[in-house]
């Protein structure tokens, strides 16, 4: 129990180290409908422990304030009414240093009840609001990010971390052969409903890249008019290029015919073998037709990565960034852990044997399993200790603005 509650001490504090570079106008504000505001993020986190853990399992507990119970709950339809997202940036109250109040409110609340003894149930509950903790904190980089550069100042999150320079290195292809492999958690930790259950899968032989693709090889695609030639695009995925009139990658923009791109660290000029990142899935399911290749399935993924350390370039304070492939080209992939998440071609949906929990719990993942694609492998805005080879994330086709990227694969 003791390495639980300071987990618990380290995650918090670490979603107050994200916001503590921000002004409180920056944790106000939303830029879109699929952002939430920093203030947001924090109280939520909050509204999250005190739901699920407090009310429950404390007698004693008394919520900070009743009507926290609807600004703060995302989308638990179970649990009650949910304030509309689109519209959490018209919450200028509380103020930033009400919600700071409200997390020590429940931080005193929780570690109480932790030094108290937890039962099983108290623990499941607790490893489950720090995971989802994770996800926030990494969704307020994303979403800073895309605040920020709606700002024609384009002011930086903070300044840019130290980054290894790049050189240019060939795309090499690890093969594998054909034959039945196990994908999904293998219950050995913790891992999400929709990672559950492990199973089986015939693969064919495949080919799978081993670093993921760069922005030089991206400009080759735009060179070579790859936004304006409709055989390379999915029905869907043409017509968002075209009503949204795409011709880049999304923070990228060409200054007397240079390329630049804005990051958390502000404005640079793009960095030509960083890896690609801010695409669409649209947009890495076209360039890989233009490759010659294709998007790998979450189980070719699953199937490499699970030979490979699990290490890589994840969040660690300041300024989230891949960084470029300093090694000559591996026998085994590289780069399939942080960096970037991975488009995979494979559509969100459940696993065999998958069961949603009981009650508010199970509005976490299985209701989202419709029209969206699964990314794996965690990103530069990801921490180390969230992230693990069965991890599926998943985002809507057209989403951008987090740190997503691509690998290609090919037949053998």
């Amino acid at each position: 129990m003791r390495s639980l509650t300071e987990r618990y001490r380290r995650v918090r504090a670490e979603s107050r180290a994200i916001a503590s570079l921000l002004t409180p106008e920056d944790c106000a504000a939303q830029s879109m409908a699929d952002a939430s505001p920093v203030k947001w993020h924090l109280a939520h986190t909050t509204w999250f422990f005190e739901t699920f853990l407090l009310e429950p399992n404390a007698p004693d507990y008394r919520p900070c304030r009743d009507e926290f119970r609807v600004l703060f709950n995302s989308y638990y339809n179970s649990v009650g009414d949910q304030y509309p997202r689109p519209e959490r940036g018209l919450l200028t109250r509380p103020s930033l240093l009400e919600v700071l109040d409200y997390r020590d409110h429940v931080d005193v609340s929780v570690l109480v009840l932790l030094e108290r003894g937890a039962t099983s149930d108290v623990e499941t509950v607790l490893r489950l609001g720090l995971e989802h903790e994770r996800q926030h904190q990494e969704l307020m980089l994303t979403d800073v990010q895309h605040l920020l550069h709606q700002n024609p100042l384009r002011p930086a999150y903070c300044a840019a971390d130290e980054r290894p320079s790049g050189m240019d290195k060939p795309m090499g292809w690890y093969e594998a052969q054909p034959g039945l492999v196990e994908i999904g958690a293998d219950g050995s930790d913790f891992s999400f409903d929709n990672e559950q259950s492990r199973h089986r899968v015939w693969v064919e032989p495949f080919k799978l890249a081993t670093r993921l693709v760069t922005n030089a090889d991206y400009l080759g695609f735009i060179e070579d008019r790859g936004y304006s030639r409709p055989e390379l695009w999915l029905s869907d995925g043409w017509a968002w290029a075209r009503a949204e009139s795409r011709r880049a990658p999304l923070y990228w923009e060409e200054v007397d015919q240079r390329w630049t791109r804005f990051t958390l660290s502000g404005m640079t000029e793009l960095a030509l073998h960083e890896p690609l990142s801010h695409v669409s899935y649209y947009e890495a399911d076209a360039y890989a037709r233009w490759a010659a290749a294709r998007l790998p399935t979450e189980t070719e993924w699953e199937s490499v990565a699970a030979q490979v350390p699990l290490s890589g370039n994840f969040y660690r304070g300041g300024s989230a960034q891949p960084r470029p492939l300093t090694v000559e080209t591996p026998e085994l992939p590289a780069q399939l852990f942080g960096d970037l998440w991975e488009w995979t071609s494979s559509a969100y949906a459940p696993y065999p044997g998958f069961t949603p929990q009981a009650g508010a719990f199970g509005e976490y993942n299985g209701k989202f399993m419709a029209n969206q694609m699964v990314l794996r492998g965690g990103s530069c805005a990801t921490s180390e200790d969230h992230i693990r080879v069965s991890y599926r994330n998943f985002f809507y086709p057209e989403a951008q603005w987090q740190f997503s990227g691509i690998r290609l694969a090919r037949d053998a």
